[in-house]
């Protein structure tokens, strides 16, 4: 499993939660209190929005820990608007194209999750993405093709909607192959103005997912980057929020 962070806001340096905090994303990198693996090593990524419609994107498949360019940007980067995700590989090559966020237009994609035995189902779930954006597709991830799902769905439209219709089609596909790996999904995406997150799984056990409203922003995460334990809020199971700069987020059940 991954760790990653979601930030929307008054314009703040990067490193003021991807890097400095006690428990930040590199340190959970190395040491995550809330994953299956304790170490996230398989790549990292950010991505950030400034005065263009469309992010920008850093991806690199070392260790976040050990990337010295990493500290560099997020030390002058300085966004309204950005996320950044640590990689723990589950089954497909260590490889930038397989690096979060996924990056489609002004959209920027991540998940924290699984779908049981990809292998099997890659070819079924691919062949949900439609022939015009099947060529932005680089990776190998099920992550990226459920994000390209998505799209296809009418992301821009109905965001919510889109990943709902794409995550019940790719269960349909599991319960016909009679695969009983779970589906999990805790994923945050945006537009760019508007920031979604959502926690779910096929099974009682979702990947953790927390927000909290700091001083400057809204911050989602998946597990607390700071001590301050009793500050963050978790997503409950089937839960997800979306917010956009200056709202409190909404709160929406998923399903």
């Amino acid at each position: 499993m991954c760790r990653f962070l979601a930030y929307c806001g008054e314009p703040v340096f990067l490193e003021t939660l991807v890097c400095t905090p006690c428990h930040s994303l590199i340190e959970q990198s190395m040491h995550a209190a809330e994953a299956k693996t304790e170490t996230n090593g398989d790549g990292f990524g950010v991505g950030w929005y400034s005065e263009r419609t469309e992010p920008g994107r850093y991806c690199e498949i070392r260790p976040a820990w050990s990337d010295e360019n990493l500290q560099s940007l997020c030390s002058h980067i300085r966004s309204h608007l950005f996320f950044a995700h640590v990689r723990a590989a589950t089954g497909t090559a260590v490889s930038r194209a397989n690096c979060h966020p996924f990056k489609a237009g002004r959209f920027l994609f991540m998940h924290n999750g699984q779908v049981g035995d990809w292998p099997r189902l890659r070819r079924k779930v691919e062949a949900m993405i439609p022939d015009e954006l099947y060529g932005t597709r680089t990776g190998t991830t099920d992550s990226e093709a459920i994000f390209l799902a998505a799209l296809g769905q009418g992301l821009e439209r109905d965001s919510i909607g889109a990943f709902r219709r794409v995550l019940h089609a790719v269960h349909d596909e599991m319960r016909a192959l009679d695969i009983t790996a779970p589906l999990r999904f805790t994923a945050t995406w945006t537009d760019g103005i508007h920031v979604w997150a959502v926690r779910w799984a096929s099974d009682d056990k979702p990947p953790s997912l927390y927000w909290r409203r700091g001083d400057n922003g809204l911050i989602v995460v998946s597990e607390p980057v700071d001590a301050q334990r009793d500050q963050w809020r978790p997503v409950p199971p089937g839960g997800g929020l979306v917010a956009r700069i200056g709202a409190a987020p909404e709160m929406f059940t998923f399903h």
